[in-house]
């Protein structure tokens, strides 16, 4: 499995200085090997062989290029192949179907980061302080709060620039075995996302929607102060630092919140099902984006996915059309505005929360998917879940056992709880 450790660098004055250097004289090179590329024709190869025939140039630049000799030549082979990884993003996004144009040169903000391959860098103590020692470059102090384990190969270490002016390093490592999953599930959940509350699972649980508000409103300010600047004057490097720190709070604060709860079902389950949204289609309907993007529900579902192929946890993204319409109980669709929180099943008179009873959905499309359904004639897995009986997620009382969908033995009304 490929992992990777990020850690706060805390260079000076001086090694800052370096860095930036380093980092603008590989962004040179990058705009440089992306010219080169461009005029080799596609007949000429497959992308790699393309990427490859710029990277043997390398020898020839050093010979009236002076300052690239100051790049260790993992780091200079890595900027080139850069270019490789860049198209296939590009590719990946037209077959998602997004518009998307061609590479273009880097300008010094947008080229942020530099990477070490497999050498020209170990970690060291001088002073009493660990240091990260790189080749031909600095050794910068580092934050190292967590070892690596030593049975894992370290392949790459990539250093990088945020906008708020720190500097981080992540080493990409692999070797990590990855746990065998169970073959029989016993602990399994189904998880239905959304705004108002962001994930409802099986197990009765409700996860109310992070609130950034105070963060959208400070982020807001900064924004129009920074627009009444000169653009390019101290005052507007200030406050668009300002901008960044409060771009960066957001984004910690959210994924602080994303890897607690998908750390939580990971760990806690043998089985996670979770709805597949299409949240492209989503974002450009009006009315709702601002909320569905801070909901960042396909970053949940990557780290969920991450995080039970690391704890040995079967993982399903299942199609979410029709979750919060089918009965959890008989199956018969019944159509409902949004704003109706209560699934009422006029065929079987199944009550349960809307949100729950998707979420039963998801778990049950979760077992086919893995082939872990009942067969013909048997009696079905039964879940035992408290069942809720008004829209609030805090009106919780004790329901009888929920057989799950596509049961052949279930054939009448479930009880309603009282």
């Amino acid at each position: 499995m490929h992992y990777a450790y990020r850690y706060r660098l805390h260079p000076t004055e001086s090694q800052q200085e370096k860095l930036d250097q380093h980092r603008d004289t590989c962004r040179q090179l990058y705009n440089h090997a992306l010219t080169e590329f461009d005029h080799i024709p596609e007949s000429a190869g497959t992308l790699n062989q393309r990427v490859r025939q710029v990277r043997d140039q390398l020898p020839d630049l050093t010979d009236w290029w002076d300052t690239l000799n100051d790049l260790y030549s993992t780091v200079a082979q890595a900027t080139v192949m850069r270019i490789e990884d860049s198209v296939k993003a590009l590719s990946q996004l037209t077959e998602n179907g997004y518009t998307v144009g061609s590479l273009n040169w880097k300008s010094p903000r947008e080229y942020r980061s530099f990477t070490y391959v497999q050498s020209g860098f170990e970690f060291d103590n001088k002073n009493g302080q660990t240091v990260l020692s790189l080749s031909k470059l600095v050794d910068v102090p580092i934050s190292y709060h967590r070892e690596i384990p030593e049975d894992v190969t370290v392949k790459e270490v990539s250093i990088k620039k945020e906008r708020t002016g720190e500097w981080y390093a992540s080493f990409a490592v692999e070797g990590k075995a990855e746990p065998a999953k169970p073959a029989n599930p016993d602990r399994c959940v189904g998880i239905d996302v959304g705004i108002l509350k962001y994930a409802h699972d099986t197990d009765g649980r409700a996860v109310g929607s992070l609130n950034l508000r105070d963060e959208r409103e400070r982020l807001k300010r900064e924004q129009r102060s920074l627009s009444r600047k000169q653009q390019g004057s101290n005052n507007w490097e200030k406050h668009r630092l300002r901008v960044a720190e409060c771009h960066q709070q957001l984004r910690r604060k959210r994924h602080d919140f994303l890897h607690t709860l998908s750390k939580y079902y990971a760990t806690e389950y043998d089985l996670v099902a979770v709805e597949d949204l299409d949240v492209k289609g989503m974002m450009e309907s009006a009315g709702n984006s601002q909320n569905t993007a801070s909901a960042a529900w396909e970053t949940f579902t990557t780290l969920l996915e991450y995080k039970c192929t690391r704890e040995g946890t079967h993982f399903a993204e299942v199609g979410p059309a029709g979750t919060t319409k089918e009965c959890a109980s008989c199956g018969v669709e019944s159509d409902k505005p949004l704003w109706v929180r209560e699934q009422s099943c006029p065929a079987c008179g199944f009550e349960m929360d809307r949100d729950a009873n998707a979420a039963l959905n998801s778990l049950s499309r979760g077992f086919e998917k893995w082939g872990l359904g009942q067969s013909e004639g048997t009696t079905p897995v039964e879940t035992a879940l408290p069942l809720f009986t008004s829209s609030g997620a805090s009106d919780v009382v004790n329901g009888k056992r929920v057989v799950e969908t596509g049961s052949p033995t279930l054939t009448e009304a479930a009880p309603a709880a009282e």
